[in-house]
């Protein structure tokens, strides 16, 4: 089984199924294919090997059936893997679970937007100036907090639902740009944004991201930048 994503620095969607796969131990082959967005870019020539919409991420079978999309990725896992708790257990608390990547799959588009993923950066100082002129990113930033806090609440953490899940895989890429544009947070939300940051394979992929050292100038808004 193959996973194909991006630039592990940016790539936030590449982001969620490796590290589902990986904190599971379900075994696959990375590939990774360098971001560029240009027409006819080999990143869009390769990735039309494996897909028909041209994004990352990508897993592909041995027979070569492909799954795009990282939910769609997400569910196939958990179909493939029906021993390991993907999900939680629980009826109620695998659907609030699903409703809440949903919810971020297709939700806060200020946060997203405003702050796009980049690990190797210290962006403190665009955070706070864009809390200051971006209203709907703090709204964003509340709607988040309320969402981690009730099922942190139910669930008495340290993870959304208890033990690791998808939640978490699908919401590591927002720990990711909570903390490097140091948006402020509550305790409890601070709590489990550090518990993401240190699970093994969040961990895995922001030592691979620091290593990569490869800065694209049209993922780079704010480097220049105070």
């Amino acid at each position: 089984m193959k996973l194909v994503i991006g630039n592990k620095n940016y790539s936030s969607w590449s982001m969620r199924p490796w590290v589902l796969l990986k904190h599971f131990g379900i075994a696959f082959e990375e590939v990774k294919l360098r971001f560029d967005f240009t027409p006819d870019s080999a990143f869009y020539r390769e990735l039309a090997r494996f897909s028909p919409v041209g994004k990352v991420p990508v897993l592909i079978e041995d027979d070569g059936f492909a799954v795009w999309d990282s939910l769609a990725i997400t569910e196939y896992i958990a179909d493939r893997h029906p021993d390991l708790p993907i999900w939680p257990r629980e009826v109620q608390a695998r659907a609030r679970a699903r409703s809440l990547c949903a919810e971020m799959h297709s939700g806060y588009a200020a946060l997203r937007g405003h702050c796009p993923m980049n690990i190797d950066a210290d962006l403190a100082a665009v955070g706070q100036r864009l809390l200051a002129t971006e209203p709907k990113l703090q709204q964003d930033l509340n709607r988040l907090c309320a969402a981690w806090s009730e099922a942190l609440q139910a669930s008495g953490g340290p993870f959304l639902f208890g033990e690791f899940s998808a939640a978490d895989a699908f919401f590591a890429p927002v720990v990711m740009r909570v903390t490097r544009y140091s948006l402020p947070l509550p305790a409890v939300c601070q709590s489990y944004a550090e518990a993401v940051s240190a699970a093994a394979g969040v961990r895995d992929w922001i030592s691979d991201a620091l290593a990569e050292r490869d800065f694209l100038d049209f993922e780079e808004p704010y480097r220049a930048q105070p």
